[in-house]
């Protein structure tokens, strides 16, 4: 006889509004669904497995005598107008977990390994000058003007940007999906990354679902906030105004760090036409429209309703261009838990210090084959 636990109804309606899945839907795979919500019968053991894997609910929450309050485990800068955001998704705070426990195990990594303490980590107060913040960051990654005139694009600058922060020791995950898992999108429109600050494995992750043209900002913001050494969850792009005001030290961090104002002053020309000179400060800084945007606002050269009013116009030319998941894994799989990460997995895996099965968890797939592959990719075997 299968084991029917007792499940409160109102945590599998629950389940279901958290995983923003409408249960009538789940019904078509479910068909005991409405007899289960409404008390009348009760779900196998295995029944009720498989229902908390469709709605990415934890299977112990479904145990519980009344749904439980979820709140992100990291300080929440994000706002929609003035309010905080009051339910995080399951796909966030999974990303979240996740990052959490490869940050955990890097530092374990990092301690054995003798590495250097990352002395930039908190190096910074939020009382400190903007100007001497960006550059001093700026100079750390040797991501200054001069070397940024000989990448031949922005997009190739936003890759160097990342192998800069990588070789500094910062672990920069940029994905639009929770782990590896494809039919799991993240939404730009709940957050755009976030920092977990730490002197031994400081971490960066950037929503990949996001236009790509936003990602460069949300990097330079996201290492502001290391540099403070504040972790945080973050929504905030180019030109949004954000309520709280580390975030909004973070942003102006970030943009002199990518344009640094008494340059772009001595090279923009206001009377311009507006399109014509936004892509040529975009190619001679190298950085997307969206930041040169931002700094003729800052500039002066743009009203605030001109600012928005170029910034949605900008977007609607971006909609086709997202960053993508595809492209050949072995070149995105680094990408999505670090490169500085994925190699020091593979190499403690092959010391014996880290078990296989470990590892495949913590870099996302199940194959040996795999391993092997990713790591002839990366150098180590």
């Amino acid at each position: 006889m299968s084991l029917r636990p007792d499940v409160n109804p109102e945590l599998l309606r629950w389940a279901c509004e958290r995983a923003g899945l409408d249960a009538d839907a789940l019904t078509e795979r479910f068909p005991k669904l409405p007899e289960w919500m409404r008390a009348q019968s009760k779900p196998t053991l295995t029944q009720l497995e498989t229902f908390a894997k469709a709605t990415h609910t934890p299977l112990g929450y479904l145990f519980l005598p009344a749904p439980p309050v979820e709140r992100v485990p990291i300080p929440d800068m994000r706002t929609v107008g003035n309010s905080r955001i009051a339910r995080p998704s399951p796909n966030l705070l999974e990303t979240l977990y996740i990052c959490q426990q490869r940050q955990e195990w890097y530092q374990d990594f990092a301690r054995v390994a003798s590495e250097e303490r990352r002395t930039f980590v908190g190096s910074a107060k939020q009382g400190d000058d903007i100007e001497d913040v960006a550059t001093r960051i700026r100079a750390s990654l040797g991501f200054d003007l001069d070397e940024r005139r000989r990448i031949p694009t922005w997009t190739d600058a936003l890759r160097r940007f990342i192998e800069q922060a990588d070789m500094l020791g910062v672990l920069v995950m940029v994905s639009g999906v929770v782990g590896s898992n494809t039919h799991r999108k993240l939404d730009p429109e709940e957050f755009r990354g976030f920092a977990l600050a730490s002197d031994l494995a400081p971490l960066v992750f950037i929503n990949g679902a996001d236009f790509k043209a936003a990602q460069m900002f949300t990097l330079a913001h996201e290492l502001a906030h290391l540099w403070l050494g504040a972790t945080a969850l973050s929504d905030v792009g180019p030109v949004t105004a954000p309520t709280h005001d580390i975030e909004r030290w973070c942003n102006e961090v970030a943009a002199e760090m990518l344009v640094p104002m008494q340059v772009f002053r001595e090279d923009y020309r206001p009377k311009a036409a507006l399109q014509q000179e936004v892509s040529r400060l975009a190619r001679r800084f190298k950085v997307s429209t969206l930041v040169i945007l931002r700094r003729m606002h800052d500039a002066g050269g743009l009203s605030k309703r001109g600012l928005w009013k170029a910034y949605e116009a900008a977007l609607e030319r971006l909609q086709d261009v997202r960053r993508g998941s595809g492209g050949d894994f072995y070149n995105t799989l680094p990408v999505r838990v670090s490169k500085r990460f994925a190699r020091a997995v593979v190499i403690s895996t092959l010391e014996g210090q880290t078990l296989h099965r470990d590892a495949f968890r913590l870099l996302g797939f199940k194959k040996l084959e795999t391993f092997h592959q990713l790591g002839h990719s990366l150098g180590v075997m």
